[in-house]
């Protein structure tokens, strides 16, 4: 059962340049995946960290905006609200506006009215008084054609009183009163 020098050598089959090879081989690997590691596999999850921070922020900055844009939603159909009030209270001054235009109107219409009406009755009267004046002369060509007939007939009183009466109510005794 001892070995022999042969067969210690050959552990498992493999000689000892084979297994110096190996180890080496090891270390080497070890030392490239180091280096790998840190030139590489650091960066490359540097730039996945990267990338992550920034969909997280996108993400975060969408949300915002979500909310800002449904806040301008809000505002929005709050606006379009108000302008129909709005709407309605500038209509509701302006008829209000007009109706008072229209009473200002009928008043300054009023007003003309009656300012013509008064000019009419004073040219109506001031007719009536040329009308009374022309009458009035009338009168008096018909007093001296009377008071000619009465001289040419040389008539009494009674008859002349007679034909005054009569002329009188040829005449009418509303023109003689006016």
């Amino acid at each position: 059962m001892y070995m022999t020098a042969e067969a210690s050598e050959f552990l498992f089959n493999l000689d000892p340049q084979m297994l110096f090879d190996s180890i080496l081989l090891i270390i080497s690997m070890f030392v490239l995946c180091f280096f790998m590691s840190y030139l590489f596999f650091k960066p490359a999850k540097k730039l996945l960290t990267d990338r992550q921070e920034k969909i997280k922020n996108d993400l975060d900055d969408a949300a915002k905006d979500k909310e800002d844009s449904a806040k301008i939603k809000a505002e929005y159909e709050d606006k379009l609200k108000n302008v129909d009030k709005e709407a309605e209270t500038i209509l509701s001054e302006a008829r209000s506006k007009a109706i008072a235009n229209e009473n200002k109107i009928v008043a300054d219409a009023k007003e003309e009215a009656a300012r013509i009406i008064a000019r009419a009755n004073q040219e109506a009267e001031l007719e009536k008084q040329k009308v009374a004046d022309e009458v009035k002369q009338e009168m008096v060509s018909v007093a001296s054609l009377i008071a000619g007939k009465v001289v040419a007939a040389n008539i009494d009183t009674t008859i002349q009183n007679t034909l005054v009466e009569q002329t009188l109510k040829e005449i009418g005794d509303s023109t003689w009163q006016s």
